[in-house]
């Protein structure tokens, strides 16, 4: 569900679902998001017949308004333990960076519980190697991938930097760099100087920042999904924008159930993102512990040439990203399930959260908001596995980093889809850490 997206109707006309398609298809992918289609698109280019279902056009849920940052950066867990102390504050303040709506504590607390949990130190460090071990690929994938379509042009791997404007904040950046470093993660201390010379917009304020090398940023994430599901159609893939209602194994596959009737695969690949906790339960029998980060982003179409690269706020905990159709602002995070309305006041935040930090204060005439569904495991770790007697796939789950590991991910699922015979890539992550029956 999108909510005051900014319509674009080329494009959407662009990625209109085809026909179905006559024989079963070897692979049903559920979800039309930047991980399914980019898997859709992997495994048809293996020689493998596959159908990708979704009640929306592709690309119109999470993929659409994400940060578009390539956040190879990010390697440490969603939360820490000072969420306890900022508990109280989650609850009160509606447009704090970080929300729990308090009607929806009940059910997140057993979520935060096991968030917790999974920051004692052994489980922490679990988590810290799996991110580590998906973003460190995740780079060279997209390459690989946007090069395969003919599109290496709409990644730009210029770097990103995290800016303090504080002068007490300058121990928390010196002791996120030794941390960083230690994780072996490319990062350069920038001094206010240098910070200006690169992005003479920014204000007198800034203190200083760290540079992140090897990040980038898409000029459009929509755009990107568009182009993948064009490649995936040249390939033979089928788009069906039907709602699946459940599903179950047979013997020679899956059946599941649709809005428009039954449909069989020998496979299912489950990347339907937020909204794959009830099939991954009726298929395999196991409850994931699947909560949703609600995002917003505000969309600033004439701020095009503000900033170089992504810039993220220390202090204020968003992220400005330059795109080819204005300066995307996003960062907030909200937790209060799938069913509340939007509190789209929350994106027009970003908005306030940006004053000062220019010379010149952003326009925000024309500026749209939106709000999207980021799937949350509590260990901050995707779901990437085969089960099932291998008829069953699973790929979400990968909160805030979905468009990051997209394209790695889709070259783990078209690894495990290959027969036992075949040889493994090499280079790829070890799947354990993101097995399901780790929960």
């Amino acid at each position: 569900m999108l909510l005051g997206e900014h319509a674009n109707t080329a494009r959407h006309e662009a990625i209109r679902a085809s026909g179905p398609a006559t024989d079963t298809p070897d692979i049903a992918v559920v979800g039309a998001g930047i991980i399914g289609v980019a898997c859709a698109l992997r495994l048809a280019r293996q020689g493998l017949r596959v159908v990708v279902i979704d009640q929306q056009d592709p690309g119109r849920g999470a993929s659409f308004g994400n940060a578009g940052h390539l956040a190879t950066e990010q390697v440490f867990p969603i939360a820490d333990l000072s969420i306890l102390k900022r508990l109280p504050g989650m609850l009160m303040d509606p447009m704090g960076p970080l929300r729990l709506d308090w009607r929806y504590l009940p059910r997140a607390l057993p979520w935060f519980t096991r968030l917790l949990l999974n920051l004692r130190a052994a489980p922490f460090q679990r988590t810290v190697s799996g991110l580590r071990a998906l973003n460190e690929s995740s780079l060279g994938a997209w390459h690989r991938l946007l090069k395969d379509i003919a599109r290496p042009d709409l990644l730009r791997q210029d770097g990103s930097l995290l800016v303090f404007e504080h002068p007490d904040s300058r121990q928390a950046i010196e002791a996120l760099q030794a941390r960083m470093q230690h994780q072996q993660v490319p990062v350069d201390y920038w001094s206010a100087t240098s910070v200006r010379e690169t992005a003479p917009q920014l204000s007198e304020r800034i203190q200083g920042g760290l540079f992140f090398p090897q990040t980038g940023h898409f000029l459009d994430p929509y755009r990107v999904v568009c182009e993948l599901v064009e490649a995936a159609k040249t390939s033979g893939v089928h788009f069906l924008k039907q709602q699946v209602l459940g599903a179950h194994l047979q013997a020679d596959g899956v059946s599941l159930i649709t809005d428009h009737g039954p449909l069989t695969a020998h496979r299912v690949l489950i990347a339907s993102g937020a909204h794959s906790a009830k099939l991954t339960a009726a298929l395999t029998g196991k409850q994931v512990p699947l909560d949703t980060e609600r995002g917003y982003h505000l969309m600033l179409p004439h701020e095009q040439e503000r900033l170089p690269f992504a810039v993220t706020s220390l202090e204020r905990k968003f992220i400005m990203t330059p795109m080819a159709d204005g300066l995307r602002l996003a960062g907030t995070v909200e937790f209060a399930g799938l069913e509340r309305p939007a509190a789209m006041e929350r994106a027009w935040q970003l908005h306030r959260l940006s004053a000062g930090l220019f010379t010149r204060d952003l326009n925000a005439q024309a500026a749209t908001p939106w709000m999207g569904f980021r799937p949350s495991l509590p260990d901050s770790l995707p779901i990437i596995d085969r089960v099932c007697d291998g008829k069953v796939l699973l790929a979400f789950g990968h909160q805030h980093l979905g468009l990051t590991q997209a394209a790695v991910t889709a070259e783990l699922i078209a690894q495990i889809a290959l027969p036992a015979t075949a040889p493994l890539s090499d280079g790829l992550p070890a799947l354990e850490p993101y097995r399901l029956d780790r929960f």
